[in-house]
């Protein structure tokens, strides 16, 4: 005897919701392999999460719900998505940006490497900061608040409830400009620093001008830089954890409240 399988339509509705908003957020998460995996792997973490988050599905009444009704859900379910996952990336473009601060000053913007989420050239400062981010999205548990914050919004805006505003919008970019902010504060030190040796040669040269040290400033700045990184390097999980804090603060009091 065969038993049919039959899934309600307000099931299928609530799990394609869910799936549109975790969806938006997915396309700006920063994974470490965001581009360079194949996008195939991406459905199925999108689908996964989705999946994992079945005990918060809402319900959603099948026979009040239109064509045009279902559209604007799945519109602004993906907005909220794409509002979550463009703040959570402004975490790895604070240490992109800063890395490319130190790579123009230092000169280490004649190196270039294949950047492995691209597979592009590239700058190495930049691309070795982006692993860096991708690295401490998991190692400080990001990925689980990533989680727990759909979780949160499904609780709090069921389908139909959220709706786009200004105020969303004026959030993202204000916290957009926070991430210029961070990147300077992991860059100064360097910049200071080679700022300080700039002088000094510029002092020596003017004392004793038979010195030709021109040639000595390209090596002498690559080597302040990589003995500044490593110290830099030590705190940039604290402040990493710090922007985290600070963006997700952001995200439950003004987006989801």
């Amino acid at each position: 005897m065969h038993a049919n399988l039959t899934v309600p339509l307000s099931t299928l509705l609530a799990f394609a919701l869910v799936l549109a908003r975790i969806s938006g957020a997915f396309a700006f998460v920063p994974l470490p392999v965001k581009d360079a995996g194949p996008s195939a792997a991406r459905v199925v973490l999108s689908l996964a999460t989705t999946i994992a988050l079945f005990p918060a599905w809402p319900y959603v009444d099948a026979n009040n719900v239109s064509a045009g009704v279902l559209a604007g859900w799945v519109a602004s379910e993906g907005a909220l998505g794409l509002a979550v996952g463009l703040t959570v990336s402004f975490l790895a473009e604070a240490l992109t940006f800063g890395a490319q601060v130190v790579g123009l000053q230092a000169g280490y913007g004649y190196v270039s490497i294949v950047d492995p989420t691209t597979q592009a050239e590239s700058d190495v400062l930049p691309v070795m900061a982006q692993l860096l981010a991708g690295l401490l999205f998991f190692t400080t548990g990001l990925h689980r608040a990533v989680i727990a914050t759909f979780a949160h919004s499904l609780a709090k805006f069921p389908p139909g409830v959220f709706v786009e505003n200004r105020a969303m919008a004026q959030t993202v970019v204000r916290l957009g400009g926070t991430l210029f902010s961070v990147g300077l504060r992991l860059a100064f030190p360097v910049i200071g620093l080679l700022l300080m040796a700039e002088i000094a040669l510029a002092l020596v040269g003017r004392i004793n001008s038979q010195l030709h040290l021109s040639m000595h400033a390209f090596p002498m700045k690559i080597m302040i830089s990589l003995l500044v990184l490593v110290s830099v390097l030590a705190v940039a999980p604290e402040l990493y954890r710090s922007y985290a804090e600070q963006v997700f603060q952001v995200i439950q009091e003004s987006i989801l409240r």
